[in-house]
Formats: C-alpha cells, structure tokens, sequence
C-alpha cells in the first residue's frame, strides 16, 4: 500500500496476507490488535463504549510511553471499512450553500421565470427559513454499498451521472431512542469519513412523481459509500462542527467547505432519527455533503479518475474509479419514463 494520511489515533479493520480481517487501535501508523468479542467486528467495541474508551485512552498511553507492545506497519495492511454497521442512515440536503447553489443552478424550488439572482436571494431566504423551523431529510443506505477509504469504485455501466458527496460521519456510541438535541452528543462515540456516492441519473422517478426520489437505484450499488480510514473517538475532536471538507478530483479541487455551514447539526440530526427509530451502537450517521458535488460542475465520475477525500482531523481517502466489466448476462437499469394515460 503507497502512503496515506491516516489520523494518529482512530479504530479501524485491517486484513493482511489473506489472512483473516482483525479490529485494531491505530497509533501513530502502527495497528495494535483489539479483542472485542469477534477479533474482526469493531460493534462490540461501541456496545460498551462508555467502558471501553477509558481503557483505549490507558492502552494509548502506554503505547505512547513504549510499554504498549509491538504494532503492525499500517503500510503492510489492507484497510477495510472501520465498522459494518447494523445501520447508515445519511442526511440529505444538508448543506447551506449546496441546496442554495442547486436550487440557483437548476430552478428547484423557484417560480418560473426568475433570473439566476432572484433564485439565489429565495433560496437563501428559504434555507434561512428551514433551518430555524424545518426538518432534516434523511435516507437508509445498506450495508451492501460500504468499501474501503481506499478500494477502487466501480463506476456502474449503465450510469453516466455517478457522482460524489463528502461527508462528515457520526458512529453512534450508546442507543438512542427519542433523545432531545441537548443530550443527542452524549451518543456520539466517533466520527469518520464517508462518500455517499450517487448515480444521479436513476434517482428521479417520473413514472410515479408523486413518491419523489428513488434512492435504492441511485444510492445503493456496490462500493457507493467509501468509509474511513479510522474512527477517531469523539473526546479527540473539540467541534466537529468545524472541521474542513475537501475533495479533488485528480489535482483539481471540487468540494473544499467547513462542516459548520450544516443546516441542521450532528444534535438535531440525532433527536431527529431517534424520534422516528431506533438507533444502535455503532450505526452510523452520514451528515450531508458540501457544495461542490458533480451536478454543481456537470463533471462526473470517468473511468481512470482518482478521488482524493480529506476531513480535518479524521486522514483521507484515495479512491480510484474503473468502469464496470459486465458479464454477458447481466441486466441493466431500465430508465424511468413518465407514463401516458391509459389507453393512449
């Protein structure tokens, strides 16, 4: 594995020689072993981790002061996923000058015939408006869609519109079940990085506008959400809220914001979901992407493109892009198209 940036403490997944996948504490670029239950699976680690997080910071300590054992060279490792979560749930629109810059560029939103300045000034009165008295939006994605910070993304054959979206991701650390926003950080044990990868092109459903947005098509392919490197435990980030998101594409940056221009932040995502299910140690929240995605530029994901994803304080992400070998066989999306009337 080339060098990457990797926090310099965080819990991860590593697999190494085909040997089998382990969970390990990462300090300063070396891996050390946790015993959580299952030598692979990092959720029982957040089951408990009101206990467990005292004893990392000991085992840190020592480690730091030469008493804490040999580790492993992340070099020779292959970084899985830091978590297979029982849950993703992911915030969309989330963003104060993304759905402003999407509702300028593309009329959403707007009554017809105002130039690109008026649309502006609704749309930031309207997110203005919806951060003091609206709700979040939110979706499921499945577990089936998670990859590595640094495993290829197989660029589906039948999607010429597959597209990025950095985001700031929560690791729930205690359930969470109707939890008030003041009390919903109690229940944060991480943060990681997360890329809601989407193909635009089979998310809309004119067939049946009146159910809106068709998520299992545009969100839900294989290797659609790149996570990790690490989970770096919440005590170790003073504000999430402040942290800077970049991505490039190639040497070219396309998504460079501070996570504090979320409409509605980590305490209202959380009171939100829980009042409606249940949350669970480990799950993880994806929390909106910044301005910049490829709708925004009308660039989108090309066979031999190189995403590179960094958050402040959590490492990065190197994601190469392929296009999809189809097997002889194999069945393709079939687009949606408005219906007629009956009969006609």
């Amino acid at each position: 594995m080339t060098s990457k940036e990797f926090p310099a403490i965080g819990i991860g997944r590593f697999a190494k020689d085909g040997d089998a996948p382990f969970a390990a504490l990462v300090v300063d670029g070396a891996a050390y072993p946790i015993e959580s239950g299952n030598r692979a699976d990092t959720v029982p680690l957040f089951e408990r981790w009101d206990e467990a997080w005292p004893d990392l910071e000991q085992r840190i300590a020592a480690i730091r002061s030469g008493d804490g054992g040999q580790g492993i060279a992340l070099a020779g490792l292959r970084v899985l996923p830091p978590i297979e979560p029982r849950q993703i749930l992911c915030a969309g629109a989330n963003y104060r000058r993304h759905v402003i810059d999407i509702m300028t560029d593309h009329e959403a939103g707007s009554e017809p015939g105002l130039d690109a300045a008026e649309r502006r000034k609704r749309a930031t009165l309207l997110m203005d408006h919806r951060a003091q008295a609206g709700s979040p939006f939110a979706f499921v994605k499945p577990v089936s869609a998670l990859a590595g910070a640094f495993d290829p993304l197989t660029i589906p054959a039948d999607s010429l519109q597959t597209d990025w979206e950095l985001e700031l991701a929560v690791v729930i650390g205690r359930p969470a079940r109707r939890v008030s926003r003041d009390r919903a950080m109690e229940h944060v044990a991480g943060y990681t990085i997360g890329n809601d990868i989407s193909a635009r092109d089979h998310i809309m459903r004119p067939d049946i506008p009146g159910m809106g947005l068709d998520f299992i098509t545009g969100k839900s392919c294989p290797g659609f959400l790149p996570l990790g490197p690490l989970i770096v435990p919440a005590a170790l980030i003073p504000d999430p809220h402040d942290l800077q998101i970049t991505l490039r594409l190639g040497e070219q940056v396309m998504q460079d914001e501070s996570s504090a221009d979320m409409i509605f932040r980590i305490p209202r995502l959380i009171e939100f979901l829980s009042t409606h299910i249940q949350l669970l140690p480990g799950d993880v929240i994806c929390t909106g992407s910044p301005a910049g995605n490829g709708t925004h530029y009308n660039r989108f994901l090309r066979d031999g493109d190189v995403m590179t994803a960094s958050i402040a304080g959590l490492g990065e992400q190197v994601v190469p892009c392929h296009a999809e070998k189809l097997a002889q066989d194999a069945v393709l999306h079939r687009p949606f198209a408005p219906l007629g009337k009956p009969g006609a």
